[in-house]
């Protein structure tokens, strides 16, 4: 258990985006601390470079990946779910993912913060070191970026499908009654200031249910790529298949535009993963540096595989294995050493190779980009293995003791890896039953699904009245 972990390091912790300690504004006894220019600085590039991942770097990914005449379709939709989303994070999101929620602190935050209520260029928000903090506005824009997404990962489950207007009331429903509250049970605790001064029970007490149990997630495994990929699942069993889909030729209409998707990702992903470190030291070197090899490990696995099998390796798995390197690190990036990084990637392609090819035939389920496959399977192995590769003894980081003043602890293997199963159920659990609700709402209302006629034209231009290219 995470709490008998604390209890024997004095009070360990983790490190990571999702492990912030959100005491904004407050004073410590001491004086209060003043934001570093370098931190403050990294993050707000780290930020940059997610919204990187999500336009052009998601859009052209996802873009290249489908029929011609729906391109204009998923460049659209990944584009207005970014920017409904970062309302809505500015409206609720962020107070009800990172504020304590009085009575229910476990699973949501409160509406202390909603419109953004009390942050402004005075006030601070802690990293994981005591006695440094970075301005909070800029935690607000670095998290809003993860919330768009989260959100805009899901389409490709139902692409060339989905009405816009769907698309539309799902890009609010969703992040509020499922991925808000996921950021919530994963990344929310009282800071490193209130658990180097307050007993182990007290800190988990005040943190959210699957930090409590001892799940470490360093960027977004569980609340960024399970999450997304198991409600990609639930969109795409809702919304039936394509039409003609296993009977017409559904190939890719410009692997050149995936392969710059990609590149973008990789790219973006530094500010994901390295962002995520809250400030600009080795910890953020170490995540850069396993976002690097387990990715490259990955963008090789993925295509030798294809090349024993079926005698071809492919641009297309190149970059898939890419993607699943980038999305299994990413709970690992500043826990792992980089040998447990590129034994992360090479193991992980095979296995959403697996999904995407065998898995996905035999049951016969139209993911079209593979979200699921790749993201929800790839966040999977991910996360379970960070319990593993966390090990000082594997040439992990392990876990920071504060009390210690930085010394790596770890649980033990069994325990550690309980701990990720359980992050790993109840994010699966949770974001299926509430994805099951918004999309089962959306059904029964507007409806999820384009007309027949529309599907067979494209939605560029039935549903936009625009085509992506011009012949």
């Amino acid at each position: 258990m995470r709490i008998e972990t604390l209890k024997k390091a004095g009070l360990a912790t983790l490190a990571g985006v999702g492990t912030l300690a959100m005491s904004a504004g407050t004073a410590f006894a001491a004086a209060a601390p003043v934001p570093d220019k370098g931190d403050t600085t990294w993050m707000l590039v780290s930020t940059i470079l997610v919204l990187l991942m999500i336009v052009p770097g998601l859009a052209l990914f996802y873009g290249g990946l489908v029929r011609t005449k729906n391109m204009l379709s998923i460049l659209t939709q990944t584009l207005v779910i970014t920017c409904i989303v970062m309302v809505v994070w500015a409206l609720w999101g962020y107070s009800e993912a990172f504020t304590d929620g009085a009575g229910i602190n476990a699973y949501v935050g409160g509406f202390s913060k909603a419109l953004l209520k009390g942050v402004d260029t005075a006030t601070t928000v802690e990293t994981f070191s005591r006695g440094v903090v970075i301005p909070e506005i800029v935690f607000v824009c670095f998290q809003m970026t993860f919330a768009a997404i989260t959100t805009a990962l899901v389409i490709g489950s139902f692409a060339e499908r989905m009405k816009f207007s769907a698309i539309c009331i799902f890009a609010v429903l969703w992040p509020t009654l499922v991925y808000f509250p996921i950021a919530h049970m994963v990344w929310w605790w009282p800071g490193p200031e209130f658990a180097s001064t307050h007993p182990a029970d007290a800190t988990a007490a005040g943190a959210g249910m699957i930090w409590a149990w001892g799940a470490l997630d360093f960027a977004g495994g569980t609340v960024v790529h399970i999450n997304a990929g198991i409600a990609a699942l639930v969109g795409a069993l809702l919304c039936g298949k394509r039409l003609g889909y296993k009977q017409e030729p559904m190939a890719p209409h410009s692997l050149t535009l995936t392969m710059v998707g990609a590149a973008l990702l990789w790219v973006g992903w530094f500010g994901f993963n390295a962002g995520s470190n809250l400030e600009a030291n080795g910890y953020a070197g170490l995540a850069m540096l396993n976002t690097f090899l387990a990715t490259a490990a990955a963008g090789v696995a993925w295509p030798a595989v294809e090349w024993i099998l079926k005698g071809k390796p492919s641009l297309l798995g190149a970059a898939s294995g890419v993607v699943a390197g980038l999305v299994a690190i990413t709970p690992a990036a500043g826990f792992a050493g980089p040998m447990g990084a590129i034994v992360l990637g090479l193991v992980v392609s095979p296995i959403c190779l697996f999904f995407v090819s065998v898995v996905k035939n035999k049951l016969g389920y139209d993911d079209s980009l593979d979200v699921f496959g790749v993201h929800c399977i790839g966040g999977i192995v991910g996360a379970i293995a960070t319990g593993i590769v966390v090990s000082p003894a594997l040439g992990g980081a392990g876990i920071v003791d504060y009390t210690a003043g930085g010394a790596a602890v770890y649980p033990g293997l069994v325990p550690q890896v309980i701990s990720q199963l359980k992050g790993v159920a109840t994010t699966i659990a949770w974001s299926g039953i509430g994805s099951l609700i918004v999309f089962g709402l959306i059904k029964v209302t507007i409806g999820l699904r384009v007309k027949e006629e529309v599907e067979r034209e494209g939605l560029d231009i039935a549903e936009h009245g625009e085509r992506a290219y011009n012949m």
